[in-house]
């Protein structure tokens, strides 16, 4: 049974469009990678698997059973989402991570903290730090081990090294992938960076308005000299390769 199952889902907006008839399945442990032009429909398709935008028709299962049996706060427990952008609270790295516990009346030790903070190589040193004060990349590890604090299966990564530089990006990539190596944690990664596809993932997904274009395997699609073209286009930025 796959981890995440997708079926014939459709999303509109506005009244347009935005996602069709998209299936997909992602099997228990996999890193599918997300990629596409802006507006293709990345974020959207992983806003849905966590019931921020609500389908027009389809069907969407985790572990066999559709979303739509799940109330939204068990399902969240099981799909984590890391966003583009992550805001720190008010308080230190501890308070941070404990939020979400907080939030339902429940309490996280200080050694749960630190697991958590070891799991998104996140320095010990800084538990009791004001995550104000943290760099960015320091951020977006806090807001890994934040989304990991409810023990997701699922984890869904929108872009989450867009705004950092080339080290910190470095850091948030080995930090996630040590995770799925230790965890065997289920993840789907949107990226813009088709070098950073090419690092993370095993499969990758193609879209291109609201529509998939192909999956298959990283290097089936993305290899320089023998992937997909229009992927490589994308990859290129070659629009007008996009449009052949």
């Amino acid at each position: 049974m796959p981890k995440l199952s997708i079926s014939n889902l459709s999303l509109k907006r506005g009244g347009a469009t935005v996602l069709h008839d998209i299936s997909l399945d992602v099997a228990a442990g996999e890193l599918l990678v997300v990629i596409g032009p802006s507006g293709s429909g990345k974020s959207s398709l992983l806003r849905c698997v966590n019931r921020l935008n609500d389908i027009e028709s389809g069907a969407i299962k985790l572990d066999g059973r559709s979303i739509y049996d799940m109330p939204v706060t068990e399902l969240r427990r099981q799909v984590g989402m890391m966003f583009q952008k992550t805001a720190a609270f008010e308080g230190t790295v501890a308070d941070n991570i404990a939020f979400g516990a907080r939030a339902q009346g429940e309490a996280l030790s200080r050694a749960a903290i630190l697991e958590l903070m070891a799991q998104a190589s996140l320095d010990a040193e800084l538990l009791d730090k004001p995550a104000a004060e943290l760099s960015g990349g320091q951020e977006q590890r806090l807001a890994i081990a934040r989304a990991l604090a409810p023990s997701p299966s699922l984890l869904l990564l929108d872009e989450p090294t867009s705004s950092l530089d080339p080290i910190a990006t470095s850091h948030v990539e080995d930090s996630l992938l040590r995770l799925r190596e230790s965890t065997n944690l289920t993840m789907i990664w949107v990226s813009h960076a088709i070098e950073q596809a090419r690092r993370v993932g095993s499969r990758v997904l193609l879209l291109d308005g609201g529509r998939v274009i192909r999956e298959d395997t990283v290097g089936a699609m993305l290899d320089p000299e023998a992937g997909d073209k229009r992927a490589l286009a994308f990859a290129e930025g070659d629009l007008a390769g996009l449009q052949r």
